[in-house]
């Protein structure tokens, strides 16, 4: 056997196939592993489609298991009714826009779509603050990929107007938010929504941009209006 079948076959193994939450890697080229968890939804057998959601988490001090932890306070719980298997990598750089960034995401989306039963037509990408700048960022650079993105606190960053919210957005931000302002994101959204894109606002008062839990119920709201999207 050789050494590449051998490695194949190792990786092979290792993927999970039961319902759970699994700590993984993934190989980056010419950068390295980046760690991410995976979570397969309750009935998943490997037979029916499923969406697949990419969560991205937030900035702040990077520490092993991010994404997961993303996952099990805030997306799982909010995004628990469309059944989804979850994949939440931890960010390889300090950003979710740069280069590294985008390959190495890119990368994981498809290798999953490619080892799991996933519904291209229901891929959808979510963040908060860092990670909802890049939601907008996959988002509007992959729409072959990304069928939908739901944005929580995320600063819109330096993307063309014209390449944003071209799939189903769903966008949350609070009033109270004393790290990203919220007058950029209500502006935005209006602009989007005369320029006839499918777009929602929820705007929150009350949650603290440092105040994640209190997204959970609007959430869980957005992925209600994606799910009613996808059907048409």
């Amino acid at each position: 056997m050789t050494l590449l079948s051998l490695l194949t076959l190792v990786v092979a193994l290792q993927q999970p196939t039961t319902p759970g939450t699994y700590t993984l890697s993934f190989a980056v080229p010419d950068f390295g592993p980046m760690r991410y968890a995976l979570t397969l939804p309750r009935g998943y057998n490997g037979r029916d489609a499923r969406p697949l959601i990419l969560a991205l988490h937030p900035g702040g001090q990077p520490f092993p298991g991010y994404g997961a932890t993303f996952v099990q306070q805030i997306v799982a719980p909010g995004l628990s009714s469309l059944g989804a298997i979850i994949v939440a990598p931890d960010v390889p750089t300090r950003s979710w826009t740069d280069e590294i960034s985008d390959r190495a995401v890119l990368g994981l989306v498809k290798s999953v779509m490619a080892d799991y039963k996933v519904d291209p037509a229901r891929v959808m990408v979510v963040g908060f603050s860092m990670g909802g700048r890049g939601a907008w960022f996959h988002s509007s650079r992959h729409p072959d990929i990304f069928t939908a993105a739901i944005v929580m606190a995320g600063p819109i960053g330096s993307e063309p107007i014209e390449n944003l919210a071209t799939v189903p957005t769903y966008v949350i931000h609070s009033r109270d938010d004393e790290v990203v302002e919220f007058a950029p994101a209500e502006k935005v959204v209006k602009e989007l929504k005369q320029l006839k894109r499918t777009i929602e606002f929820e705007p929150l008062s009350g949650p603290t941009h440092f105040a994640m839990g209190g997204y959970v119920d609007s959430l869980a709201r957005g992925g209600r209006w994606i799910a009613e999207r996808w059907k048409k």
